[in-house]
């Protein structure tokens, strides 16, 4: 996925579970790949799938459907993987399909105060052109507890 240059607009990655549609600041993007099959990882938390290698890094895929109330369902092979940064890690998101690239201006775009305050890991909605799109804080996917069991489970240690 190709970095675009710095404007005074927001740019977010669209991508989709079942019907609805997502999306992340694309500042928090490294790329897109197909998925791939995922190593288990004992003693990981529930949200975490397991594991895959990408360009020599062991990185955890966290399962978003999960996080957001979706039916469960085995991998695809038309799948995804959103590889992302949150502050304390590299993670894999399974999803879908990616949509592409939004550029948004300010008139497009609600933080998420005044959005949805009961959404914990709601960073804003985006008004696009074909509907809305919940935009997602990914430093606010892991709780602490999953964060703790996650580092304990990718180092070899008890959980």
């Amino acid at each position: 996925m190709k970095r675009r240059r710095q404007t005074g607009h927001k740019e977010i990655v669209v991508f989709a579970l079942d019907e609805p549609r997502y999306a992340l600041p694309l500042t928090t993007v490294e790329r897109v790949v197909r998925a791939v099959d995922i190593t288990p990882l004992p003693k990981a938390p529930e949200i975490v799938l397991g594991v895959i290698n990408a360009e020599g890094r062991i990185v955890p895929v966290v399962d978003i459907r999960r996080r957001f109330g979706l039916p469960a369902r085995e991998l695809q092979l038309e799948d995804r993987f959103l590889i992302a940064r949150t502050s304390r890690r590299v993670v894999a998101l399974v999803v879908d399909s990616v949509a592409g690239i939004q550029e948004l201006d300010g008139r497009q775009s609600l933080e998420s105060g005044q959005a949805l305050a009961f959404a914990p890991y709601l960073q804003g909605v985006a008004k696009l052109a074909d509907g809305l799109v919940l935009i997602y804080d990914l430093d606010q996917f892991l709780s602490l507890d999953e964060e703790r069991k996650l580092d304990a489970a990718l180092s070899g240690g008890p959980g």
